[in-house]
């Protein structure tokens, strides 16, 4: 039965609902699961299927395009590296992707253990740093197409 009354507003002695009940426990880890599960299943596509054999995966559209490399360009060797374990690898192929991986695994625990517990979603992250990471990746993509640079950070 609903608490608002036809005149739109609240009965006596109720408060307003701010939606349905959170989810809790299981039932709340649908979204974390379906992430893991893709992203596992991703990963061990590419852990099988070597990025480093042309005709496997697409080319990089932007370097394709301008012959320069992106902040993207490595990842999928990296990634293929490291889940063969090897980190200095997927270090050479693309340095920031190997930086970012673990932040976004606390994230997403994060994310997992926030959705078990019910908790209300909070910003993560404060837009300064937001701010500052997307500063970083620019600075990144620049260096990488520096060729004093290249032997460090091209793939």
């Amino acid at each position: 039965m609903s608490d608002v009354v036809s005149t739109g507003q609240l009965a006596v002695g109720t408060t307003p609902s701010s939606g349905p009940p959170r989810r809790r426990g299981a039932a709340a880890l649908v979204g974390p699961a379906a992430v893991a599960l893709t992203a596992g299943g991703a990963l061990v596509v590419l852990a099988k299927v070597d990025p480093n054999q042309p005709g496997h995966y697409p080319t990089c559209p932007f370097l394709f395009l301008t012959g320069m490399y992106c902040p993207g360009c490595g990842s999928l060797r990296a990634l293929h590296d490291l889940t063969h374990l090897d980190v200095v690898g997927a270090w050479g192929m693309n340095p920031l992707l190997v930086l970012v991986v673990p932040v976004l695994l606390a994230f997403w625990v994060a994310w997992t253990v926030r959705s078990w517990r019910g908790t209300p979603r909070q910003r993560v992250i404060p837009a300064l740093w937001i701010n500052v990471f997307l500063g970083l990746v620019l600075a990144f993509w620049v260096a990488r197409n520096i060729p004093a640079l290249g032997p460090w950070l091209a793939p």
